[in-house]
């Protein structure tokens, strides 16, 4: 990794640790899916901005044992596990109404301060949540919120996709400009552009790492 970014290579290898990371530790919150969007599944080298989507579970109460030295944070126990926030008290993490907030932990527990990451967290599956966002945007007339769909779903359910990972260190992956892929999806070329181009804007403005969770 550089000031400017990861090289291919070596982002592929970010990701492969997430996926590690998710696969041998507890997590916040239950985990389902892991996709890469934007510029890696695209093939360019450098990579600006990695961009991760993690399909979570909502959860409605603790899935594990009662922990009596967890965080007294509101939420943990019920938003988050509280056997997760005992063992990783330093990841626990609150959203302005100080109540923890699931993306915001999962963020402080699998990535390093500064990485040039940006984290998206959902409960609903990455291809649902493109429809969803691109549906809340145009009525907001906000395309900066648009979820890029040139996604590539890397691990499901504990199972990782080893082909997937070959063809993203081989750039095999075929994938349509962003104007082109929001077309696909029913906008008018004119719109397309015009949402294409708020979100590269609004994605050069990030730095470091960046997390944004919504739940549908």
């Amino acid at each position: 990794m550089s000031e400017q970014g990861f090289d291919r290579e070596a982002a592929v290898d970010r990701v492969e640790e997430l996926v590690e990371t998710v696969e041998t530790e507890r997590m916040a919150v239950p985990i389902r899916e892991i996709w890469v969007f934007g510029d890696l599944a695209l093939g360019l080298d450098p990579i600006d901005r990695l961009d991760v989507y993690l399909t979570k579970d909502v959860l409605m109460r603790d899935d594990g044992e009662a922990v009596p030295d967890a965080p007294a944070v509101p939420g943990v126990g019920s938003v988050v596990r509280a056997d997760w926030a005992a063992e990783y008290p330093d990841a626990v993490r609150t959203g302005a109404g100080g109540h923890a907030a699931p993306e915001k932990c999962l963020a402080a527990h699998l990535l390093e301060d500064g990485e040039p990451i940006h984290l998206e967290v959902c409960n609903a599956s990455f291809e649902d949540n493109v429809t969803q966002r691109l549906r809340g945007a145009r009525l907001r007339e906000d395309y900066s919120q648009l979820l890029d769909p040139r996604g590539v779903c890397l691990w499901v359910d504990g199972t990782r996709s080893e082909s997937a990972f070959q063809k993203l260190r081989e750039s095999a992956f075929a994938l349509p400009t962003l104007s082109a892929a929001l077309g696909m999806l029913g906008m008018e070329d004119d719109e397309a552009t015009e949402a294409a181009t708020a979100v590269h804007a609004w994605r050069e403005e990030r730095d470091g790492v960046t997390v944004r969770g919504d739940v549908v």
